[in-house]
């Protein structure tokens, strides 16, 4: 038996777990025994689920979903006291292949004794520190804490909140440091800081050769920079620039020389005396960058989890872990991506000479800061064909050089070959300082690689190149280039009489990081009403709203409300621009007529023709998912073919008549061999809150699960997060009692047979993208593919098309995946406003982000480059969650109950009402005159009309949230709506 405690939420907890892999299992089926003091373990030696319903003290009852092992199922509850009386009982699934539900029984808890020599509320079996002074304060293995983390415990520090990454003394107080400089580390080795929260770049010139300009690594301890294999006598002349909050400013230039080589370190620390602020501290000790040792951070099980916060000591080595250090509950779960996955080319990449980015545009309208237009997010006719651009960027200003070459490739022979950049914005808002066009070389014709190098000298590709040497600023100063400027661009694409639509096109606006690489997204400055003012110039949105990483968009100026959903990513990469389009092309393709659905002039797709049915819901992607955001929830009485309706016996087994998914239209076949419709019933309401009734023309399922298309924004993101970050908050036993038990859902690849980690769909029944989108292509439009080549059908179904094999091509399928995939995410918007603030403060206070989780780190694993690595803020922990009998439905799905659903990401919220609803004309004879016209729907069904409604719907885990919502006051909650409404 092993004995330890642990500190949750300033509660100390005793956890004694009593049985173990191995041990006997009591010979009554279920039951209740004491462990400690204040702590008892509920079992039930079932090898199939069990859930314990208990109320202490006859308070309220909880349920909750027992540990599953091999020793049958286990829930240990803590935090009790001698005498509490505990009314308790079970509901498992018995060896008879039914749910059992036991009688309910009493306990009451007996005395324990458990030493603790020391008396610091740690016993002595786990204590690491049995003779702790009377009255210290410890953490959960009996030593001492150092609450500021400054290494210095919290008896003698002085300074008992110094700022994280501080340099301190032995009495715990911040050693004075200046703001920039340069420091001798070793005999060949100087170390450049600048001491600030945000970015900095040092510039250099070592015995008076070429200067280098280098972007410094920020941590939490300022900007660092280190110049290695100099020799003694070296002279360096150095400065820096760096951001101070509110502006960026150079300091002057100084000269260093390299001192002698004996570089004394006494201690053999690797710090140098002359900077070393513990100069007596022993050499195999870690310590920080002025040589004192950094605290106690003991990992016995060497799973990275310090053990002041490990709660699971003797993790096997290379067992995955939690944030408390518990294995993940992973060991059948089959990752999507690993080291052996194949990655595309990265967007941004580094040579000796030069950072290289390159990226993918396509033709626009009109331009990105026209309100009156109305006219540059949309897509024009015929926009696959000919209307896309390779770009690469080779920036040698990063590696101290001066130009940056730019290579493109275009689809189609250019007329004029435009190229503008540098904003100047004085007679319209599209106005530039450059236009390069006469700098601009044709290379040659032909086909080009993913290196846009000539590859064939057939083929209607044409590569273009110029060099910019020089930096332009709003009023028209010219510098030379340096990193860290920003230079905004558009190339528009004037094709040369091209053999489909019109010919002359704009481009995408653009912001590049000049030495640094990469395209950022963009907020505007200043109003071009106002000459004075800096009249709507380009600046990097602060990185905090980049909700979707650096795929994220820039603000929208051209007052197109309908269209926020369907935008290439910022930084596409140059590979995959001309399979976005084509993917865009098969979701906006009936896939029965074969028409686009945006304009006649982009005629029939003969190979995506006659492939839906027999049976299906929508014949097209985009008639469920209204420009890509969800579909509008219909009238009473209209029929619901923007819905899905999962169905099932009344066993759970999928409908005989019908299959898993109810499809109302049908191809061909007599009307007494569909499966029926459905409509919308009149709603039920109680409290101001609806929800909706269904009426069924035939077929009515024992048990139905109805989903309203979601929007699909941010999807590629969301598969990139690895199972391992997803899995850091699963909790389904509530061992932190959060009232927060999230659930991984588990289910099976379609293809290979392997166990996956779902997260897609809103019981997160599918684990990848590609298998989702073939889901809904093989469930609500009767489209096979590789991935799903049966249709739907029921047992006892007549005339269903029972025909195998894939109708839509892979190569179809891979470009509506590559489209849904590396889809933009629309930035946070208000971010600097107070009311804004106060909400996401308020968020977090009532627990909401217990499960819209915030931020989330995508694999480096992940095929696209796009979505590698990157920091996101989605607001969902992907797992499932008990939201209480009001939004329960009587069909599970998978391991997910009716009552369960995944957290739905928040991404999007504020934006969607105008997306769904789309745009009202108010005068046709004036162009631009374009208003939203709202359709607002939230929950998977629709039912909540507002955000509000929606919060309110919550229950079972989110209850307590719910209730801490409405005990807000008034302006609290239009602070959290308002908090919600920009995202």
């Amino acid at each position: 038996m092993t004995v330890r405690i642990f500190f949750i939420m300033g509660m100390l907890i005793l956890n004694v777990n009593q049985v173990r892999a191995g041990d006997e299992i009591p010979t009554e089926i279920a039951g209740i025994t004491q462990v400690s003091s204040n702590t008892v373990n509920f079992y039930v030696g079932s090898n199939d689920w069990a859930d314990v319903h208990y109320k202490i003290n006859g308070g309220k009852q909880r349920n909750l979903r027992m540990e599953l092992s091999g020793n049958g199922n286990r829930f240990e509850l803590n935090n009790l006291s001698r005498g509490d009386e505990i009314s308790y009982r079970f509901t498992y699934w018995g060896s008879e292949g039914h749910a059992v539900v036991t009688s309910v029984k009493n306990y009451t808890l007996q005395s324990d004794q458990v030493k603790d020599t020391d008396n610091d509320g740690v016993i002595d079996s786990i204590d690491q520190c049995p003779t702790t002074r009377k009255g210290a304060s410890v953490n959960e293995v009996g030593c001492e804490l150092d609450s500021d983390n400054d290494g210095v415990v919290d008896s003698l520090d002085q300074c008992p909140n110094t700022q994280s990454g501080q340099a301190v003394d032995t009495n715990g107080c911040e050693v004075a440091t200046e703001m920039t400089g340069i420091e001798q580390v070793g005999s060949d080795t100087v170390n450049f800081y600048v001491n600030n929260n945000a970015w900095a770049d040092v510039h250099f010139k070592v015995n008076g050769g070429r200067q280098r300009n280098i972007r410094m690594l920020e941590s939490g301890h300022g900007n660092h920079f280190q110049l290695n294999n100099l020799s003694i006598g070296d002279s360096i002349v150095y400065s820096f620039t760096y951001w101070t909050g509110k502006s960026a400013t150079d300091t002057e230039s100084k000269t260093y020389t390299l001192e002698s080589s004996s570089v004394n370190d006494t201690d053999g620390d690797g710090v140098i005396d002359r900077i070393d602020l513990c100069p007596n501290t022993r050499p195999d000790v870690v310590v920080n960058e002025v040589g004192c040792e950094i605290g106690p951070e003991i990992d016995t099980d060497g799973d990275g989890i310090n053990d002041a916060i490990d709660q699971c000591e003797n993790t096997p080595t290379g067992t995955s872990v939690n944030e408390f250090g518990c294995p993940i509950n992973s060991t059948d779960i089959t990752p999507l991506f690993n080291a052996d996955t194949i990655l595309e080319p990265s967007v941004i990449s580094e040579t000796n000479y030069a950072v290289i980015t390159r990226f993918a545009d396509r033709g626009r309208d009109r331009h990105a800061k026209e309100d009156h237009f109305q006219a540059y997010d949309h897509y024009l006719s015929h926009y696959w064909t000919h209307r896309t651009a390779r770009f690469k960027f080779v920036d040698t200003v990063a590696k101290g050089g001066s130009d940056i070459e730019i290579t493109f490739v275009t689809e189609w022979k250019l007329g004029v070959k435009e190229f503008r950049a540098w904003y100047r914005g004085i007679g319209t808002v599209a106005e530039y300082h450059g236009n390069y066009e006469n700098h601009v070389q044709e290379i040659a014709n032909g086909t080009f690689d993913d290196n846009l190098e000539l590859i064939s000298t057939d083929g209607e590709q044409y590569k273009y190149r110029l060099t910019i040497d020089e930096y332009v600023a709003l009023d028209g100063t010219r510098r030379n280039l340096a990193v860290g400027q920003y230079m905004e661009i558009e190339v528009s694409q004037f094709l040369d009489n091209a053999p489909e639509g019109r010919d002359n096109y704009y481009g995408t606006t653009y912001l590049y990081q000049v030495g640094v690489g990469g395209m950022v997204p963009w907020k505007t400055v200043g109003d071009f009403a106002d000459q004075s003012s800096e009249r709507e110039n380009s600046y990097p949105i602060d990185e905090s709203a980049w909700l979707g990483g650096k795929t994220t968009l820039p603000y929208q100026y051209t007052a197109e409300p309908d269209n926020h959903f369907m935008q290439m990513a910022t930084n596409l990469s140059s590979i995959n621009g001309q399979p976005f389009v084509l993917g865009r092309r098969v979701h906006h393709t009936d896939m029965i007529t074969g028409m686009h659905d945006e304009s006649v002039k982009n005629g029939v797709f003969d190979v995506l023709k006659n492939i839906a049915g027999t049976h299906y819901v929508n014949s097209s992607c985009s008639s469920c998912h209204a420009r890509n955001g969800r579909a509008p929830v219909a009238d009473v009485g209209e029929a619901l073919d923007k819905w899905v309706f999962k169905v099932a016996d009344s066993k759970g087994n999928p409908h005989p008549l019908i299959g898993s998914v109810l499809q109302s239209n049908n191809v061909g076949i007599a009307e007494q061999d569909s499966e029926g419709g459905v409509v919308l019933g009149a709603w039920s309401e109680s409290n101001g809150l609806r929800s909706p009734n269904y009426e069924f023309s035939k077929n009515r399922p024992a048990k139905l699960s109805a989903r309203l298309a979601p929007q699909l924004v941010g999807l590629g993101l969301l598969e990139a997060v690895s199972e391992e970050v997803i899995l850091q908050r699963e909790d389904p036993q509530d061992t932190n009692q959060d009232g927060i038990s999230g659930r991984p859902q588990k289910v099976t690849d379609p293809v290979t047979g392997e166990a996956r980690l779902g997260r897609f769909g809103y019981k997160a029944g599918a684990s990848s993208l590609k298998h989702q989108i073939a889901g809904a292509l093989n469930t609500d439009m009767g489209v096979m593919t590789s991935v799903l080549p049966n249709p739907d059908c029921g047992a006892e179904q007549k005339n269903c098309n029972n025909s195998q094999g894939a109708e839509l091509s892979d190569e179809n399928l891979d470009n509506l995946v590559k489209y849904i995939a590396l889809l933009g995410v629309r930035p946070q918007r208000d971010i600097e406003q107070q009311q804004v603030i106060v909400g996401k403060q308020k968020f977090n206070a009532i627990g909401c982000e217990s499960c819209h989780r915030d931020t989330m780190q995508t694999s480096s694993y992940a095929p696209f480059a796009e979505l590698r690595d990157q920091t996101i803020h989605p607001y969902t922990d992907l797992l499932l969650h008990d939201m209480g009998t009001g939004l329960a439905d009587n069909l599970g799905e998978g391991q997910a109950t009716g009552a369960e659903w995944r957290t739905a990401p928040l991404w999007g919220l504020g934006l969607s009402a105008c997306v769904t609803g789309g745009v009202i004309d108010v005068d046709r004879n004036k162009r631009g005159d374009e208003v939203c016209s709202p359709d607002a729907s939230y929950l998977h069904d629709g039912r909540a009309r507002t955000i509000d409604e929606a919060i309110l719907w919550h229950g079972g885990e989110a209850q307590t949230s719910n209730d801490n919502y409405q005990n807000l006051s008034r302006g609290d909650k239009q602070a959290l709506i308002a908090f919600l409404r920009s995202l």
